[in-house]
């Protein structure tokens, strides 16, 4: 029997060629595109569902002869991951939406109606890689392409969801995939990749936390750690560990942001060695295998999507948290952001920074 597939759709390349892939494979292919928030009387400029993405999508349908499905994921989608994007920012904390759209709306949301239509799977344009091996559990691996390995934005998915799961483009390079796109003669194959949060809608995160979070901007001081006023800040929100540009004050010598003090609304700058931490605390933690490990392990970390990976001893804690202690001081630990445990090419689970410390 054939085996059936949803491949979820945004008009790009990545997820076209998806598709053209895995009939080409012998599956029974379905494309399926979701409708997203989109801020109001912003929607044109929303990257994931604009009215031309959605047009591009069905005309790579057509041009593969596949059904496609509209599926309307706006509230869904607003009360799930803008509202964790803004109440995130609120307590101070500097959130990953992606991490959580994957996990709430891609491979819970949609994959829900992709097995209600009697799929067997469901396929992104993702680059990353599955290793399944009969009787063990379900191995994520980095994609093979270093510059667009998505492995991190996958590492919150469970046994489950990776039991249905297809990742088609993880043993390509994007090149190859743009190839890939012109050989299927899709009408996308020279469209632009887009690194911005599709609900930004092309603005600065900061502009959009003004217009729909407002308290957001509440003024306080900024400080050394000696308890030095430097100046004054506009609202923790629009600040980032290890950010130097844009702090409008004067001083002999580069200052950085190195805490976030939202008991007292206060921003702590310091020079470039005092924002050095060797150890965080991760909670809210996610295991690929679904078990944690017994004891404390090695592995590699990277503590947001673009950072590079560090060397750490991971020590599985009480509550579903983590202690990372790593090998050399890392300048940019972000509580809100994800750490993404590594062992070679294998993810091994994730957890939500919740505090760092020397």
């Amino acid at each position: 029997m054939t085996e059936k597939v949803v491949v979820a759709m945004s008009g790009g390349v990545d997820s076209s060629v998806t598709a053209a892939l895995l009939k080409d494979q012998g599956y029974e292919v379905t494309g399926m595109m979701m409708r997203l928030w989109s801020e109001p009387g912003r929607e044109i400029f929303n990257r994931c569902c604009t009215p031309d993405a959605m047009a591009n999508a069905r005309r790579v349908a057509a041009k593969l002869k596949i059904p496609f499905y509209a599926i309307d994921a706006q509230d869904t989608f607003h009360d799930t991951i803008v509202t964790y994007f803004l109440n995130g920012y609120t307590q101070g904390l500097t959130p990953n939406p992606c991490l959580m759209c994957n996990r709430h709306i891609r491979w819970e949301f949609l994959l829900k109606r992709a097995l209600a239509l009697g799929s067997d799977f469901m396929a992104t344009g993702h680059y990353a890689r599955l290793e399944r091996t009969p009787g063990e559990p379900i191995k994520l691996l980095k994609g093979i392409d270093p510059n667009k390995d998505q492995s991190y934005v996958l590492s919150v998915l469970n046994q489950a969801q990776l039991t249905h799961a297809l990742f088609p483009l993880g043993d390509y390079t994007k090149p190859q995939v743009r190839e890939l796109a012109r050989q299927y003669d899709l009408p996308v194959a020279e469209t632009k990749d887009s690194q911005d949060l599709c609900f930004l809608a092309g603005t600065d995160y900061a502009d959009f936390l003004k217009r729909n979070a407002p308290e957001i901007e509440n003024p306080g001081p900024i400080k050394t750690r000696a308890g030095e006023t430097l100046g004054e800040h506009n609202g923790l929100a629009f600040y980032t560990i290890g950010q130097r540009k844009g702090l409008g004050i004067a001083a002999p010598n580069p200052l950085y942001v190195v805490e976030k003090d939202l008991a007292n609304n206060t921003l702590v700058v310091g020079e470039k060695e005092e924002f050095g931490r060797r150890e965080l605390v991760a909670k809210e933690v996610s295991w690929v295998s679904g078990q944690p490990p017994e004891d404390t392990i090695r592995a590699e970390v990277k503590i947001r999507y673009l950072a590079r990976l560090a060397e750490a001893t991971v020590t599985p804690l009480a509550d579903a948290r983590v202690k990372i202690e790593f090998d050399n001081p890392l300048r940019d630990i972000t509580p809100g952001q994800g750490a993404v445990i590594y062992n070679g090419e294998e993810v091994l689970g994730m957890g939500t920074i919740e505090y760092a410390q020397s």
